[in-house]
Order: C-alpha cells, then sequence, then structure tokens
C-alpha cells in the first residue's frame, strides 16, 4: 500500500524559511565576531604573510616530503589569510541583522543570556536584541 505523501502548508514553508534566515543572519554574525575578536600576540600584516611565503617559496624544494607537505598546507593557510584581510567585515550590518532576529532564534532554539555572552555577544548587543539577562 503507497504511503499518502503529506503536503507542509503555506505557514509551515514561511516559518522554516524564517528559521532557516534567522540560522544564517546568527550564524554570520558569530563568525564575524570570531574573525574580528582580538588575539594574542603580534597582529600579522599583509607584508610578514608575504615574507612568510617567500621564505616558503625558498624552502619547499628541498624539504622532505613531510617538511613539504606542511609547508604547502601553511602557504595555503596564509594565501587564505591574505585573501580574508582583503575582504572587511561589516561588522555593523551583521550585527544590526542579528538584533533583528536573535531574540526570536533564541526563543525557539533556548539559547539563553550566558550562553549568548559565552558566544561573544556583548551585553549591550543582547539587550537591544531585546534577549532578558537569565540565571540558567
Amino acid at each position: 500500500m503507497p504511503r499518502k505523501q503529506s503536503t507542509m502548508s503555506p505557514e509551515h514553508k514561511k516559518a522554516l524559511a524564517q528559521g532557516r534566515e534567522q540560522s544564517r543572519v546568527v550564524k554570520e554574525y558569530l563568525e564575524a565576531l570570531e574573525a574580528t575578536a582580538p588575539r594574542r600576540g603580534r597582529r600579522r600584516t599583509p607584508e610578514s604573510i608575504q615574507k612568510r611565503l617567500a621564505v616558503i617559496e625558498d624552502t619547499i624544494d628541498a624539504a622532505s616530503a613531510i617538511q613539504r607537505l606542511q609547508l604547502l598546507q601553511e602557504r595555503r593557510d596564509l594565501e587564505a589569510e591574505l585573501d580574508a584581510l582583503d575582504e572587511p567585515i561589516d561588522i555593523a550590518g551583521l550585527e544590526k541583522a542579528f538584533i533583528k532576529v536573535a531574540a526570536a532564534y533564541g526563543d525557539a532554539k533556548g539559547i539563553t543570556w550566558p550562553t549568548w555572552r559565552e558566544a561573544g555577544v556583548t551585553p549591550e548587543v543582547l539587550t537591544r536584541a531585546g534577549i532578558a539577562r537569565t540565571r540558567s
């Protein structure tokens, strides 16, 4: 006996699309926070990255197989880092979008103030998003 195929209501489809959009906005904002977070040590500049890439190019041919593998990966990582430096992050725009959806997303997923804080969201942004402080 064939199984009856159920169809989703337009409201259900709309709710799913809204949830996907909220997830995308929250993900982009949290990733931007992580990418712009202060790091320990000296900040790398495009010049210092280029300098290290030049050293890798000079030494890669004489390296052992394992060293060559590691240098190839380091080169790939440095090139990606260099590309990322060229693309400025619009943290203000991402924050504005986050503020619009964070409360609804947090309510739907059961995410509390302390969890948002641990993820790196500032108290000011949480307050502007309408997320209440909780003790959980």
